[in-house]
């Protein structure tokens, strides 16, 4: 942050400059036509840049503040990102005894864990790629969404789309949390909806990629 506010009085400073520039232009009658060039041109990469490094910093520091709260029965640390470069947070099984998901099966499987989501944002419980593709474990809600205003207690619905059966134990890493923006949209009645070529082309009208084998060439 502080090498943006440094660019920012670089800014100003140049903005200051190209100024006096100008007002030397004029009285000077077109004799620092040059000069005026190279300020300009020095300014408009100035600004260029700033704002380029004003976005990059934007997108990169910005972070929500969460609050958590552990309740009676947690036991661990508390989740956290696993790299510098992860989306989600893994949450764990909080159980006092395994459970056993046959086939099929589905089970609530506590956390132990509440949280205070700011307002314009959510938490997305999003199934672990690792559980999915070894033992086809996922999400029944896939993503499950907490809201801003709830303050209860995250359970994770799991679902086991294995063929064998599949055992949940204290402190298992069973989902990844994911906090993400919301946008609220305020519904208008209207009698008519704009064209467009899709119109009202529903479940499978764009194609799937295969051809049906019913289709004629």
């Amino acid at each position: 942050m502080s090498n943006i506010n440094e660019k920012v009085k670089d800014f100003m400073g140049r903005v200051e400059g190209v100024t006096t520039i100008l007002g030397s232009y004029i009285e000077s009658n077109l004799k620092d036509k040059e000069k005026l060039d190279r300020a300009l041109k020095s300014f408009i990469q100035s600004v260029e840049s700033l704002v380029k490094d004003g976005i990059q910093s934007t997108a990169i520091n910005k972070k929500v503040r969460l609050k958590v709260k552990t309740l009676e029965h947690f036991k661990g640390d508390l989740p956290k990102y696993e790299s510098s470069g992860a989306s989600g947070i893994d949450v764990r099984a909080q159980l006092d005894e395994t459970v056993t998901l046959q086939p099929g099966e589905r089970a609530l499987v506590p956390t132990a864990l509440s949280f205070e989501i700011p307002e314009g944002y959510e938490i997305q419980a999003r199934p672990r790629s690792g559980l999915a593709i070894k033992k086809g474990i996922s999400l029944v809600n896939s993503p499950g969404t907490i809201d801003a205003d709830y303050r209860g207690e995250v359970k994770i619905i799991i679902i086991n789309h294995g063929e064998q059966a599949f055992e949940i134990q204290d402190q298992d890493r069973v989902a990844q949390l994911v906090v993400a923006p919301v946008i609220q949209a305020e519904l208008e009645m209207s009698a008519e909806l704009s064209h467009t070529d899709r119109g009202v082309g529903g479940f499978g009208s764009t194609g799937v990629g295969v051809k049906d084998s019913n289709e004629t060439p």
